[in-house]
């Protein structure tokens, strides 16, 4: 059984990982929709968003690599580290919904809740001091706003269509919408960053993300919820428990079958 790496933690690397993992583990989660999607032209698109999510990772694991010196690749970075080593946020990592594949209200208000924060983080990237960045974020952004209005479409029709499915909206929103606090939690990574150029803090994402999503929500009928006191804690590697049953699924052949190709 393959044994887990050892990454470095400084700044620049765990606002890459930041970043990489939330893109990597949304993907996963949205791969679960393969074969289950309510319509067809559902399953495509939820299956080719999931890739470019993959795709994303893939483009910001690597570069994370080189940026932390050690030899690791982007196959390393995201099957061989263990879960205290991931970065992402919380929100992506929770279920679904109950039962196999999941809620379809829940994931597609997950999706508008993290494309709308990945097409304005992609948007600002753009000028970051780092150009292999620069240059990723100039090709993931086109990526996140096609992500963000076909999610937000979906919440618009569900919000505002029957008494069932305005039902299972509010319900999602109740299940995701306290874990968005953690999109918006500053700390030394996001100074670092800004200070140097290399990202902005991302709470100064928040203003642009709150008004989008009221739009949204406003046009769906739906009620914008109130903040609460609750800040999960994923970006500084303390997870859910949902992380580790992820994690197995994940990384089960690259640990079974160290160094694998096709």
């Amino acid at each position: 059984m393959q044994a887990s790496i050892e990454i470095a933690q400084d700044a620049p690397l765990q606002y890459l990982l930041r970043i990489g993992d939330t893109a990597l583990v949304l993907g996963q989660r949205l791969g679960e929709w393969a074969g289950h999607a309510p319509v067809l032209e559902e399953d495509i698109a939820l299956a080719n968003m999931a890739l470019d999510l993959i795709g994303q990772a893939r483009a910001v694991l690597s570069h994370a690599g080189a940026v932390e010196g050690c030899g690791h690749d982007e196959d390393q970075l995201a099957f061989l580290r263990e879960e205290r080593d991931y970065r992402n946020v919380t929100l992506v990592e929770l279920p679904n919904g109950p039962g196999r594949p999941g809620d379809f209200a829940l994931t597609v208000l997950r999706n508008t809740m993290a494309a709308t924060f990945f097409h304005l983080l992609w948007t600002r990237l753009q000028d970051s001091t780092d150009t292999e960045l620069a240059a990723i974020a100039g090709k993931a952004v086109k990526e996140a706003r096609y992500h963000q209005q076909h999610a937000a479409d979906w919440v618009v029709r569900l919000g505002d269509g029957t008494a069932e499915s305005r039902r299972r909206m509010v319900a999602a929103l109740e299940r995701l919408w306290p874990y968005a606090a953690e999109l918006f939690a500053d700390d030394a990574v996001d100074e670092a960053a800004a200070a140097s150029g290399l990202g902005p803090r991302w709470s100064a994402l928040r203003p642009d993300w709150e008004a989008a999503m009221a739009e949204v929500l406003a046009e769906a009928s739906l009620p914008m919820p109130a903040h609460t006191a609750f800040v999960s804690t994923g970006k500084r590697g303390v997870h859910s428990e949902h992380m580790g049953y992820i994690l197995a699924e994940m990384q089960q052949l690259q640990r079974a079958y160290p160094g694998g190709v096709w």
